[in-house]
């Protein structure tokens, strides 16, 4: 229900049929991908959207996060360097994708809240949680930059 930690640390040498089927389930907007970012859990899971406890909204639940979506730019940078073929050039269309997708969703919730959140929704891509936060949500910066 949610990514693949081997796909996003690059770990190990992919198989380029696999790593090509990997990416192509990453970018299914019915499981991780988003017009916002990548789901921090797929929408097919029992525990999407669910919440913690009675009284405990939903939290890693669905939402997007600033620190997986970096690690996942990060790896599609990676694979779209390094990989051939097919697995290749899809690998930087969805980096470029994610990364445009992800900073059109944190510039429009600054301009209209000024300021940064903790996480934002993965179906309107409203801010939420936490705010003002700096910490992973300043992954921003160096998307916005490029450097992984």
């Amino acid at each position: 229900s949610g990514i693949d930690r081997e796909l996003l640390s690059q770990s190990q040498e992919q198989d380029q049929e696999l790593l090509l089927q990997q990416l192509v389930a990453l970018r299914d907007e019915r499981l991780l991908w988003s017009p916002h970012g990548l789901r921090s859990l797929a929408t097919t899971s029992s525990l999407y959207k669910k919440y913690n406890t009675l009284h405990d909204a939903p939290y890693w639940r669905g939402q997007i996060w600033l620190n997986i979506n970096f690690l996942a730019l990060s790896a599609l940078k990676g694979y779209g360097s390094s990989a051939g073929g097919e697995a290749g050039r899809v690998a930087r269309e969805m980096h470029d994708a994610l990364r445009n997708n992800l900073l059109i969703t944190l510039a429009g919730n600054y301009r209209s809240g000024g300021y940064l959140f903790e996480q934002y929704d993965d179906v309107d891509g409203r801010r939420m949680s936490s705010h003002p936060f700096t910490g992973w949500t300043a992954l921003g910066a160096l998307i916005a930059a490029g450097e992984y």
